[in-house]
């Protein structure tokens, strides 16, 4: 099971994915909303800003999100660290259940580039 430092790391591994990315897919990520990723089987929520291409955590919580972020990522750490690694296929495992993703309509359409 991944930790919470393992899964930290994945969200900036991602972040830096994200500022490094060209074209289309640095467009999806210039959004500026707030995030938040409930890792479920740690219980923990980090909590922050998609801003300027990339994602900065600011807070990390126990338990579920306690406010409704603009973009939601729910899964387990394993499952994070696993699509940031490239082991687990997003669609895949979005299709399946394992991954939640919940965003506006605009806001998913944009970030499906990212993806």
């Amino acid at each position: 099971m991944a930790t919470t430092e393992e899964c930290r790391t994945a969200l900036e591994k991602l972040s830096d994915a994200m500022a490094d990315a060209e074209g289309d897919v640095r467009a999806a990520a210039a959004l500026d909303r707030s995030v938040s990723c409930w890792i479920t089987d740690l219980d923990v929520t980090f909590v922050g800003r998609m801003t300027g291409g990339r994602i900065e955590v600011r807070d990390t919580l126990r338990g579920p999100p306690p406010e409704r972020a603009q973009i939601r990522l729910t899964l387990a750490g394993d499952d994070l660290v696993a699509l940031v690694y490239g082991e687990l296929d997003f669609a895949r495992a979005w299709g399946s259940g394992r991954v939640k993703l919940a965003a506006g309509l605009r806001d998913l359409l944009r970030l499906r580039k990212l993806l």
